[in-house]
């Protein structure tokens, strides 16, 4: 390793955006052997459509993408699916309905 590569400071993280987009329900997504829950709540004013997406770590398992849901304002909704055997990732997609 080149030390003179090494930056002498930690880079510039860029600054967030100050106007944020207010929608998308938060989704905690939790893994459990070959089970996959998601648990979503949409603290904003607009329908949220949540799909649960889980990719199985056997070549032969099939992975998931599970239907579209709605979550309202103020609503919670728990999505689940799975695998035959280990599970390698799962994910919530958001769309404006």
């Amino acid at each position: 390793m080149d030390l003179d590569e090494i930056p002498v400071e930690p880079p510039v993280r860029p600054a967030a955006p100050t106007d944020r987009e207010l929608f998308g329900a938060d989704c905690d997504t939790e893994i459990q052997g070959s089970q996959v829950t998601a648990y979503c709540h949409n603290g904003y004013p607009e329908t949220d459509l949540v799909r649960l997406h889980v990719e199985c770590d056997r070549w032969w398992d099939l992975d998931g993408d599970g239907a579209a849901l709605a979550v309202g304002p103020a609503g919670r909704i728990e999505l689940t699916s799975r695998c035959w055997k280990e599970v390698r990732s799962a994910w919530v997609s958001h769309q404006r309905p």
